[in-house]
């Protein structure tokens, strides 16, 4: 009897139980570090790490922050500079650190109808399209590929609108989808389309223009957004995504599939400079 009482004792102080006795992190993140793959590479190597389980919630940025700002996540990865530092500052988010970046690019159909291929500037690419009315599928779901695309048309002087104008209301991968099956042009982070080119037949159009940049930053919670907020966990995650070995497999993700990094770490970068996307 005392040696079963010993053996439970044990058990009840190793780490392994101590381990399983942990609540869930609550990843709110955007859909296309979903799409992209690369969270199926660092989840499980997070999970291993530390003993954590994670729960991933992949939604536009501007949901996957207001998930947050209720206290439905515990550590937000999202890619809306301009957003996040509005949470931040009003303190339901905090500690926000640069993580990695990628860029944006414009696809289209390889007729190119708005004559747009080759355009070095991104905001006179919308202005032929909407000229064109060339059909264009905006994502619609103030996700942060959303809140740029609304800032290139502010670039371009144009208000979109019309049957040309063809609002998802989708995740990325879902937003690539129609706009291939509609022979549309799309705005698409360079991540998720080079993911899903297989898929997706739209060449890209016009690119490396500096208002299309794509910068990821991680934040903490803030525990007082609600009571079931795992803050040790959601911590212990947004460490995790600026530690040297996670930026070392950010570095790399992508290159062997698909001959380049799908994104560039820039954990301990000024936002300046790198660029930013405003």
């Amino acid at each position: 009897m005392r040696g079963a009482l010993l053996l439970a004792l044990v058990l009840t102080m190793s780490p392994t139980h101590a381990a399983a006795q942990r609540s869930p992190v609550i990843l709110s993140t955007t859909t296309s570090t979903q799409d992209s793959g690369l969270l199926d590479v660092l989840v499980p190597m997070f999970e291993r790490q530390t003993g954590y389980t994670v729960k991933t919630i992949a939604v536009g940025t501007g949901q996957a922050l207001a998930l947050a700002a209720r206290g439905e996540a515990d550590v937000v990865l999202a890619h809306a500079p301009a957003l996040e530092r509005k949470y931040v500052e009003d303190g339901t988010m905090l500690d926000r650190r640069l993580v990695m970046y990628n860029d944006f690019v414009i696809i289209g159909p390889s007729d190119d109808p708005a004559k747009i291929k080759g355009m070095k500037r991104a905001a006179d690419a919308l202005k032929a399209i909407a000229a064109s009315h060339a059909r264009f599928v905006s994502r619609g779901d103030n996700s942060g590929t959303h809140v740029l695309e609304k800032s290139l048309w502010k670039l371009a002087r144009v208000e979109p609108r019309g049957a040309w104008y063809i609002e998802a209301g989708q995740g990325m991968g879902a937003t690539l989808g129609i706009a291939d099956d509609r022979k549309a042009y799309t705005l698409s982070d360079r991540g998720t389309f080079l993911a899903l080119q297989k898929r997706v037949r739209l060449p890209i159009l016009v690119e490396r223009d500096r208002p299309l940049l794509n910068i990821y930053s991680v934040m903490k919670v803030n525990a007082s957004n609600g009571p079931r907020v795992n803050a040790a966990g959601g911590a212990a995650f947004a460490d995790f995504m600026v530690s040297a070995d996670v930026q070392k497999v950010i570095k790399t993700f992508g290159v062997a599939r698909y001959g380049q990094a799908l994104f560039e770490p820039i954990a301990g970068t000024k936002e300046e400079e790198v660029g930013g996307t405003e």
